[in-house]
């Protein structure tokens, strides 16, 4: 990606300033909520390093399926709410809107991810989807 152009996570900031230092230089978010948004920003590149690396070892899969990947126009994050995970919490709560389109066709993902953090390392603990309505 273009270190200049703007951070695939929505913060305005461009990537190099933002979500880059993590997913490009091991650097490592001090919140709950950057490594959200840099979890975001890996989904739109494609960065399944990134996504397993940042995964609490207890949840976290093989491998990632980004076999459609390319199929995936990301629109943006919305951050609705968070709850904790700041610089000297261990546990925290990120609520999300994560907005795509496949096929021309738009969707939005809604998750409620928690986090948890490790010798100083946020990792990704699991998310919880909102209920479906009836």
């Amino acid at each position: 990606m273009n270190p200049g152009a703007l951070c695939p996570c929505g913060s305005a900031k461009p990537y190099n300033a933002c979500c880059g230092p993590f997913l490009d230089h091991a650097q490592l978010p001090d919140t709950a909520e950057a490594l959200m948004r840099s979890r975001y920003s890996a989904y739109v590149l494609v960065r399944e390093d990134y996504l397993l690396r940042t995964w609490h070892e207890s949840t976290r899969p093989q491998s990632l399926d980004f076999d459609n990947a390319e199929a995936i126009t990301w629109l943006g994050l919305k951050i609705v709410h968070a709850e904790a995970g700041g610089t000297n919490d261990q546990q925290g709560m990120v609520e999300f809107v994560a907005r795509y389109k496949i096929g021309g066709r738009a969707h939005r993902m809604t998750e409620t991810s928690r986090f948890i953090r490790e010798n100083g390392q946020w990792f990704y603990l699991d998310g919880a989807l909102p209920p479906m309505l009836t």
